[in-house]
């Protein structure tokens, strides 16, 4: 079934509810990039350097990694709903605040609160979106990708926008945004079925145990370092005004989107995803080493050339995570996304560094190259662990679509 047909179960034909929460992943990944274009303007107004600013990625997502234990603790106890709308409260308080700050550690303090509620939030909205949709979760999954691609597509060009006038305007406006996804999901939202088993804090470091799921979560871990390293170090390396910076970005998260949403599904169907993944991690890396070596025209072609790639990976692995592993999907969500985010945090921060260590811009762009390949030579050899039980999974979890309280 095509997930698009716009008949009964389609991509476009969804009930209230899963749209106001889609809307609202759409503003909750607008946060990852929305510092991108306003990095060099936040380090002049605050008088830091690139290496303290780029810790407003390394808190947010430290703080998210970790979190990924509690939300499924959370959300088994209180519900989809309430976790939603906990992230969402929790992000348009320290949103607001971070427009505030007076020092670059007030403002990396508030990104860490702003990724406590970003972990409750987008680690439920999957499995909201999930069960609400009509259609299964081929169609709930593309959706979900589809706000993923939108955001970060619209989050530099927002922060571009505002941060023209002042950097602190990104941050009233993300806040207010989210304050707007607060009453939508308030209102068009009704609690969804609790699971019959509550989940432990330890519950998603026991499904790690799984040789399938491991596998794609160290993947993915290297592969996220490459990720965030184009995210987070190269508007250093551009050194362009807010305006042009964002609409890199901007154009970079158009790729993502349809390269994720479009071209990854089938290019899935028809070569398999491994071999997808695999060849979209190698082509990454070289990318990233030819933005590295490159001029300045060289380097924001590749730039905006990389979300093509980090949109299909970004759906093969997703895809990965939800359906290899033989424990619920909520767990194994939980348990993958605990490692693989801790790559966020650190490529913001060692990227910097290893350019400040060996006075080259493009040594950690070969650092990141080396990465994406690591996460492709994990997919390769462990290809068997990675696809031997997906088939005797599809059916299990296929009857866990309305129950599942949290994923990605």
């Amino acid at each position: 079934m095509d997930p698009f047909d716009a008949g009964a179960g389609g991509l476009l034909r969804q009930p209230r509810a899963v749209w106001a929460t889609a809307g609202a992943s759409v503003v909750a990944f607008m946060g990852i990039g929305l510092v991108d274009p306003i990095l060099p303007s936040i380090a002049g107004g605050l008088n830091a350097t690139p290496g303290q600013v780029s810790l407003l990625f390394t808190s947010y997502f430290l703080i998210t990694a970790v979190a990924m234990l509690l939300t499924g603790f959370v959300s088994s106890r209180i519900g989809g709903r309430r976790t939603l709308l906990l992230g969402l409260a929790f992000v348009v308080v320290f949103a607001g605040l971070a427009g505030t700050s007076g020092s670059v550690g007030e403002l990396v303090g508030f990104r860490a609160g702003w990724g406590l509620g970003n972990a409750l939030f987008v680690s439920t909205a999957l499995a909201v979106i999930v069960g609400a949709a009509v259609g299964g979760s081929a169609a709930a999954i593309l959706l979900y990708e589809s706000a993923l691609g939108l955001g970060m597509a619209c989050g530099p060009l927002l922060g571009a926008l505002l941060g023209d006038a002042s950097w602190r305007y990104p941050f009233f406006g993300t806040a207010f945004l989210m304050a707007v996804g607060f009453l939508c999901i308030a209102a068009f939202l009704k609690e969804q079925p609790k699971p019959a088993r509550k989940t432990s804090l330890l519950d998603p470091l026991k499904a790690l145990g799984h040789g399938g799921l491991a596998s794609a979560a160290v993947s993915a871990f290297f592969y996220n370092y490459t990720f965030f390293t184009v995210l987070a170090f190269t508007p250093f390396v551009l050194n362009m005004s807010p305006y042009r910076s964002g609409a890199v970005f901007f154009a970079w998260g158009v790729l993502l989107a349809v390269f994720s949403v479009i071209v990854a599904p089938r290019m899935q169907r028809r070569f398999g995803s491994l071999k997808v993944l695999g060849g979209s991690l190698v082509l990454l890396a070289a990318d990233v080493l030819v933005l590295g070596y490159g001029d300045h025209t060289t380097a924001i072609v590749c730039t905006i050339l990389s979300g093509a790639f980090i949109g299909v990976n970004n759906t093969v692995y997703t895809e990965l995570a939800l359906g290899v592993s033989d424990a619920p999907r909520p767990v194994a969500s939980a348990g993958y996304n605990f490692v693989r985010w801790f790559a966020a945090a650190a490529a913001p921060y060692f990227a910097p560094r290893i350019e400040e260590w060996t006075g080259s811009l493009r040594v950690p762009f070969v650092v990141a190259a080396v990465t994406a390949v690591a996460g492709a030579l994990v997919v390769v050899v462990r290809r068997r662990a990675l696809t031997g039980e997906a088939e005797e999974l599809e059916t299990k979890h296929a009857t866990e679509d309305s129950v599942t309280v949290f994923a990605n």
